[in-house]
């Protein structure tokens, strides 16, 4: 029975160790988190150990502090793809492309890319598919630099220092002080933009999907070929996807009814 007892406690302490590192929205030192969790500082150090061989913790650029790891960001991607989830957030993905006539998708951060999470196509002949489930870039996608800029300073600016800045198409940021500025605009206006930067002939604008705490933890884009729609005319579509947003936003942050039945 207390062996029961001991192995429910640290079942419980893990999962308030997960929970903190992701409440934090940060990178956090396993002497923090003894803290957060309250543990003793060794046995705190030994469950983050095991929780990053598990996949679910990974370290930091620096090597010292706790992310989020890659199947605690799968187990994320599955909670938002359940079933009904999916359903209600394809059919405003539906609308919206509707709406716009272009190519609408959803991506969320993995590790030091973006993974593009829905899309609903477009009609036309002339169209960029890019599958469900590609990575694609950070500094030079819409909703990869809207997230960058949603990121504290000095975290960006350590990422940005550490990702290859590679030049994808013509008008690629590749120079660290110029993607800077570009985010502080973005960060500004909550539009992440691509003009050209990850596919050459393709234009790209980018709204936030927050979570309950108003963290940006994925993007609602749409993209189009130049020959369809230039960069100023797709500003024009960033009320209809921020209202989309809005919606994925509190599907989100929803419970049930308490008169469903289980």
């Amino acid at each position: 029975m207390a062996e029961q007892r001991e192995k429910g406690s640290s079942t419980l302490r893990a999962f308030a160790m997960l929970e903190s590192v992701v409440a934090a929205d940060r990178p956090v030192s396993p002497a923090e988190l003894a803290g957060l969790v309250g543990m003793p500082k060794a046995s705190a150090h030994r469950l983050a150990r095991q929780l990053e061989e598990a996949g679910l913790l990974q370290r930091e650029l620096d090597g010292r502090k706790l992310i989020p790891g890659s199947r605690l960001n799968a187990l994320a991607m599955s909670l938002f793809g359940s079933a009904g989830q999916r359903a209600a957030r394809h059919a405003i993905l539906q609308t919206v492309s509707a709406e716009i006539g272009e190519t609408c998708n959803i991506s969320i951060p993995d590790g030091s890319q973006m993974i593009y999470y829905d899309r609903v196509e477009t009609h036309w002949p002339l169209r960029l598919q890019l599958a469900v489930g590609s990575h694609v870039p950070l500094h030079c996608t819409a909703s990869g630099k809207l997230f960058l800029s949603s990121l504290p300073a000095a975290q960006r600016r350590r990422l940005i220092a550490k990702i290859p800045l590679e030049p994808r198409a013509p008008n690629t940021i590749t120079d660290p002080e110029a993607l800077e500025a570009e985010l502080q605009r973005i960060r500004g206006s909550k539009v992440g933009l691509d003009n050209e930067e990850f596919i050459e002939g393709m234009v790209a604008v980018s709204v936030p999907i927050t979570d309950a705490q108003g963290r940006i933890c994925a993007g609602l884009a749409t993209h189009a070929p130049i020959q369809r729609m230039t960069l100023d005319q797709a500003m024009t579509h960033v009320p209809a996807l921020r209202r989309a947003a809005a919606e994925l936003s509190a599907q989100l942050t929803e419970t049930p009814d308490e008169d469903d039945e289980p």
